[in-house]
């Protein structure tokens, strides 16, 4: 096994665009990580929910904010905003979007959400 393993995300694995958005993903053996760009105006609920088919986001996200902001509300009704520097966990049951004028940016390390978010089923 190599000790270190290393990928650019100017050559992702992967590419989805749902609207407004774009999620590239890397592989680093058997973990993915997702880079995920939200323009402004972008929604959950708007975007990725008529993928998902779900009512809510289910997928678990970790990760850490590189710039922007977005804004999180939870099934639960808790809300919470997250920004440059933040590292995060947010749970499955929540609608998100992006919080002002400047694009969104966020590093996510859950290898699940990597390998599925924002792709049609099948």
């Amino acid at each position: 096994m190599t000790a270190v393993t290393s990928r650019t995300f100017d050559t992702p694995d992967e590419v989805r665009t749902p609207p407004g958005a774009q999620v590239a993903v890397v592989s680093l053996g058997a973990e993915k990580v997702a880079r995920f760009r939200m323009e402004p105006g972008w929604r959950w609920s708007e975007s990725v929910k008529p993928i998902a088919g779900t009512d809510t986001c289910q997928a678990r996200h970790v990760g850490v904010v590189v710039s922007g902001s977005m804004h999180v509300l939870g099934a639960d009704g808790t809300e919470s905003a997250i920004g440059p520097g933040s590292a995060y966990v947010i749970e499955p049951g929540h609608d998100a979007w992006v919080a002002g004028e400047e694009p969104f940016v966020a590093y996510e390390f859950e290898r699940e959400t990597a390998e599925t978010y924002a792709k049609p089923a099948g």
